[in-house]
């Protein structure tokens, strides 16, 4: 079977709402059709990289590649998992969990997106804090940093509410003008402090050696 040869695909993170896993064709596929509809307003731009900027079917298209882009170039010293999120069984959008040298720093980075229609329902915070339960209790991670520009408002909430703390400041330029990120770290202590939602790990063991960990 495929999964004995790349385990990720048997990892699922399960919350009272939620399921993260990597998808299967048709999800991906769905995936990419909610990237296209609108994660964001026009006025507004949430990512450093403009890729919502592009008309639709490239947006669709960039989904597509930059998902199977990450599974073809992971390592054990620097990976990317971009988990589809499903709610209620409808794909809602993704969750990423990135590190580079995790087994020696033992640092992970988080990053999401969510279709329009899914937004303001406390699914952010859901999927996230599934994100966090993978790295610090599945992987045993020590920290956990995130960013987002001043007027990702939701974005800050989640973090607020996850116990994040502020981590200093950085300037992009992002459609030509100056955008200020504001980056954000979270310890295990702080998260121990903050754990609201139960999320379980299936499939995880077999997975270990790909995310640098042994034994």
């Amino acid at each position: 079977m495929l999964v004995d040869h790349f385990p990720l695909l048997g990892l699922r993170l399960t919350t009272p709402r939620l399921e993260l896993r990597l998808p299967a064709p048709e999800e991906l596929a769905a995936l990419a059709d909610a990237a296209a509809e609108g994660i964001h307003t026009p006025g507004t731009m949430p990512f450093a990289v403009p890729w919502t900027d592009r008309p639709a079917a490239e947006v669709a298209r960039g989904v597509v590649q930059h998902h199977w882009q990450t599974l073809a170039q992971w390592t054990p010293d620097d990976w990317e998992l971009d988990l589809t999120v499903l709610h209620a069984g409808e794909v809602a959008g993704q969750q990423t969990v990135r590190a580079r040298d995790f087994a020696v720093l033992r640092q992970v980075d988080t990053g999401s997106w969510l279709g329009l229609r899914h937004q303001g329902r406390g699914i952010g915070t859901e999927m996230r804090a599934a994100a966090l339960h993978l790295a610090f209790t599945g992987l045993g991670a020590d920290e956990a940093l995130s960013a987002a520009f001043e007027e990702s408002h939701a974005s800050h909430a989640v973090s607020r509410k996850l116990g994040y703390q502020p981590n200093g400041v950085y300037r992009h330029v992002v459609r030509g003008a100056m955008t200020v990120e504001r980056r954000l770290r979270l310890t295990r202590a702080d998260w121990e402090r903050h754990r609201t939602v139960p999320v379980t790990i299936e499939g995880l063991s077999p997975c270990l050696p790909m995310f640098g960990i042994q034994g």
